[in-house]
C-alpha cells in the first residue's frame, strides 16, 4: 500500500505554501516542522537523539539515511560528522557531508639551541613534554634555561555514537537473562563452600560440579527465577535467571574449586554456574520494523513494575523463532476494554490504542528483551506488541 506524506522542502521555488509529496510504502515518514538542514554530531549524542531532530517518528531513520560510499565506515556516525538533509526526487535523504577524523597532534620542533626564542614557545595543552634544566648558561637570566622536548601523544579515534545511551542496557547484554530446561540441565552447580560453608559471599571459596569444560577463568553464578509462560498458550518459554555474582576458577576437576570475586546476592548450594560471555559490544544497530507481521505480548518488567514508561526494560513472548532480531521496533498496544452502548445498552469492545514503542536489543529462542523508547500513556504487563 502506498501512502503520501507532505513535507516542506527548503530552497525550492514552489511558492511560500507549496509542499512536495514524499511517497513511501507502508507507514508515513514525516519530517519535523523545525527540522535542521545541517547538523554537526557532538560527543554524547545518540542515534535516537539525532533522528528525533529530523523525524516525527525517530525509528523511521533508516528510511532517510543514505550512506556515502566515499566515507570510511559509512554505516556508523561519529562525533564531528556534519549531517546534511537533501531531497532527491522529492524524497528526504540524510547523509554525511563532512567527516573530521581526529588524529594525534604533531609535536612542534623547538630550536636546537637554548635561546630566548625557545623560551617563548611553551608547550600546548595537547603536548606532553620532558623538562630538562640547564644551569650556568651565559647570558640567560640567572644562568638558567629550561628546555622542553615534546613527544608524540597517542589519541584514540572517536567512538561511533550508539543507538541510545548504552548505560541503560549494558547490564542486560552480558548475562543469560532467560534460560531453558536444557541449559539448566547442562549448567554447573555449587555443591558446598570451603569448610562446609553454606552461605557464600565475596572471596568465599567453594566447590562445584558439572562445570563446563573450557579454558575460561571467569564464570557467572545464577539462580533459577520465575517461570516465564506464554499468556495465551501457557507454554513454558524459559526461566528468569537471577544474577548472583562472578567466580574465578582455582582448580579444575570433579569437583572444581572456585572463588567468588563479585557478589550481588548470597550464593547457596545448587545455584547454577555458567561460562562468562565475552564483553558485549555497544549497540550500534539501526531501528527498523520486522519484515513480517508479528503479534505478541509483554511478559515481565524489570523489578516487576506494574506500570512502565520511557526506558523501562521488558520481556516479550517473541524470539528468534518468530524472526526477532536486535533493532526491531514494535508498537505497544493497550487494551481499551469494554463500554456500554448508550443505545443498545449492551457492552461492546473498544479497539486497542497505541501507547508507545519498544526496540528489541537482545533475543533468545522464544523470548526477547526490549527497551521502551516512546510512551504516550502508562504501559502494563500483558499489553500487546505488534509490527508498527
Amino acid at each position: 500500500m502506498l501512502v503520501a506524506a507532505a513535507v516542506a522542502v527548503p530552497g525550492l521555488s514552489l511558492g511560500q505554501d507549496q509542499q512536495v509529496e514524499v511517497v513511501q510504502s507502508g507507514d508515513v515518514v514525516q519530517l519535523k516542522p523545525d527540522h535542521p538542514t545541517r547538523y554537526t554530531v557532538v560527543k554524547g549524542d545518540t542515534l535516537w537523539d539525532i533522528a528525533s531532530r529530523f523525524l516525527q517518528s525517530p525509528w523511521h531513520w533508516p528510511r532517510i539515511w543514505t550512506i556515502n560510499e566515499q566515507i570510511a565506515n559509512p554505516h556508523l556516525i561519529y562525533p564531528g560528522d556534519v549531517l546534511v538533509l537533501r531531497f532527491v526526487e522529492g524524497r528526504p535523504q540524510v547523509t554525511v557531508a563532512e567527516r573530521v577524523t581526529p588524529v594525534a597532534p604533531v609535536p612542534r620542533e623547538l630550536p636546537p639551541k637554548e635561546t630566548e626564542k625557545a623560551r617563548e614557545l611553551p608547550p600546548t595543552e595537547t603536548e606532553k613534554a620532558i623538562v630538562r634544566e640547564f644551569v650556568g648558561v651565559k647570558g640567560a637570566p640567572g644562568g638558567r634555561v629550561t628546555k622542553l622536548s615534546p613527544r608524540i601523544v597517542s589519541m584514540p579515534l572517536a567512538e561511533p555514537i550508539p543507538t541510545f545511551s548504552p548505560e541503560i542496557i549494558l547490564p542486560f547484554l552480558t548475562k543469560p537473562l532467560v534460560v531453558d530446561e536444557t541449559q539448566l540441565k547442562q549448567a554447573g552447580y555449587v555443591t558446598v563452600g570451603l569448610d562446609d560453608r553454606i552461605v557464600l559471599g565475596d572471596q568465599s571459596e567453594f566447590y562445584a560440579r558439572r562445570v563446563p569444560e573450557s579454558e575460561a577463568e571467569v564464570y557467572q553464578l545464577f539462580r533459577r527465577g520465575k517461570l516465564i509462560k506464554d499468556p495465551d498458550t501457557k507454554k513454558k518459554l524459559g526461566y528468569e535467571a537471577v544474577y548472583l555474582g562472578d567466580a574465578l576458577m582455582l582448580e579444575r576437576g570433579d569437583p572444581s574449586k572456585l572463588i567468588v570475586i563479585r557478589v550481588k546476592q548470597e550464593i547457596f548450594p545448587t545455584d547454577d554456574l555458567f561460562l562468562a560471555p565475552a564483553r558485549a559490544p555497544l549497540p550500534y544497530y539501526f531501528p527498523h520494523a520486522p519484515d513480517q507481521e508479528v503479534h505478541g505480548k509483554i511478559l515481565t518488567a524489570l523489578n516487576a513494575v506494574e506500570e512502565m514508561g520511557m526506558f523501562a526494560v521488558v520481556t516479550v513472548n517473541l524470539g528468534t523463532k518468530d524472526g526477532m532480531e536486535p533493532g526491531h521496533v514494535l508498537r505497544i498496544m493497550r487494551e481499551a476494554g469494554k463500554r456500554k452502548d448508550p443505545v443498545t445498552r449492551k457492552k461492546y469492545k473498544l479497539p486497542p490504542e497505541s501507547s508507545g514503542l519498544l526496540i528489541v536489543f537482545r533475543t533468545f529462542d522464544q523470548v526477547s528483551y526490549g527497551l521502551i523508547i516512546n510512551a504516550t500513556r502508562p504501559i502494563n504487563v500483558l499489553d500487546s506488541v505488534v509490527t508498527p
